[in-house]
């Protein structure tokens, strides 16, 4: 039977060794620790797809459970609220509420002592809510000495009032010391937007945001080399090398890499540099699908056509001549230079000057020209 891969190139799956994050969780971790009224009680976290934000949050509910906090994960999916009403809420209540069943007295009968019949009936019934359920289970919690973390991954504008609502009274909550504490995530531009808003969630405004970007390439040699060590298995050193510069420093690469690398590497107990050549090239035309082709999605038409015009300079390009190659001024390159900086898709790179900033983009742009670029660019790009 062949061993199991190491790595995990699943989206939000947690990889074996998280490495480049620990001074983010050492930060969260002593909030939590520290009780009501730490600055990281309340945690945004952004970067571009595949950075690592999902894993993030579930490091920060590891960190949470084992301190012996209750954990709430949800998406940010339109109408989360009311599954956290309707699900997630009445079974922590079950499973955490000294009297999760209650009896009410609806009527009651003393015909014995009076000759009639009255019925007692609550004039001021309680609905419960997200409010109410929220501080019924903090309580619960309280009393054992723990608390309630919440996470809601890839927050964006098309569920903007429904955060507002949850940030509302979570600050209502920090407000009475309770032991609860929420992490939220999402991309840059996704951000952006909640914060450009007319009321934008209070939450967003403050919380202690967290921008996830590259991981420094000694971390990334860790993260590649103690999964394949932990299996009984070895890299030439060349080769891990060669597969560390490869990723850029980009958390998913990492896994993606590190998974064809280990499939190319068949039964051999040495990962070398065929194996290593071989699972990059598969890895290179996987992150087009898997990232690249989703975040272009989520762009303009000309916001597409100046990230192709960027793509025929080999680094850095220049707002100059970029709008040249549109037949723009170069004022109109800055306006959406900054929607695609907001976006994650590019950098300053000097005075007047941006480069691309995800791995092998630049490769995807010059692949796919013809479909993603304006007419203006298509013969300039294909030359």
């Amino acid at each position: 039977m062949p061993a199991k891969n190491p790595f995990t190139a699943s989206f939000g799956t947690s990889p074996p060794v998280l490495v480049g994050r620990d001074d983010v969780l050492e930060d969260i971790g002593d909030g939590l620790a520290e009780g009501p009224g730490a600055l990281e009680r309340a945690v945004l976290l952004t970067g571009v797809r595949g950075v690592g934000k999902t894993v993030m949050l579930n490091a920060i509910e590891d960190q949470a459970r084992g301190l012996g906090w209750v954990t709430i994960s949800t998406t940010a999916l339109p109408g989360f609220l009311d599954r956290l009403v309707d699900e997630e809420l009445p079974r922590l209540l079950h499973e955490h509420h000294s009297r999760p069943l209650e009896q009410r007295m609806t009527g009651v009968s003393i015909a014995r002592l009076a000759g009639f019949n009255r019925e007692t009936i609550d004039r001021y019934p309680r609905i419960p809510g997200l409010a109410s359920m929220l501080t019924e289970l903090l309580e619960a919690l309280e009393a054992r000495g723990v608390g309630l973390l919440i996470t809601v991954d890839e927050v964006h504008r098309n569920v903007a009032d429904e955060v507002t609502r949850l940030g509302a009274l979570v600050q209502h909550l920090f407000r009475e010391e309770r032991e609860l504490a929420i992490a939220m995530s999402g991309l840059p531009a996704a951000v952006s937007d909640l914060l450009s808003d007319r009321h934008p969630a209070t939450f967003i405004r403050r919380a202690s945001r967290f921008t996830l970007g590259a991981v420094d390439e000694g971390e990334v040699v860790r993260a590649l080399r103690e999964p394949v060590e932990a299996v009984g298995r070895s890299w030439e050193p060349e080769a891990l090398e060669l597969a560390a510069t490869a990723t850029g420093g980009y958390p998913f690469l990492i896994q993606l890499i590190g998974t064809h690398v280990w499939r190319k590497s068949g039964s051999s107990t040495v990962l070398d540099e065929a194996a290593v050549s071989a699972g990059v090239a598969r890895a290179r035309r996987q992150i087009g699908q898997l990232v690249h082709e989703p975040a272009l999605r989520d762009l303009s038409p000309t916001d597409r056509t100046v990230l192709v015009a960027m793509a025929i300079d080999d680094d850095v390009s220049s707002v100059r001549d970029l709008a040249t190659r549109l037949d723009v001024e170069p004022g109109y390159i800055s306006v959406y230079r900054a929607r695609l900086m907001d976006a994650g898709m590019i950098s300053a790179a000097g005075y007047g000057r941006v480069r691309l900033e995800m791995p092998y983009l630049r490769d995807y742009l010059r692949e796919h020209a013809a479909s993603l670029a304006g007419e203006s660019l298509r013969g300039e790009v294909e030359r």
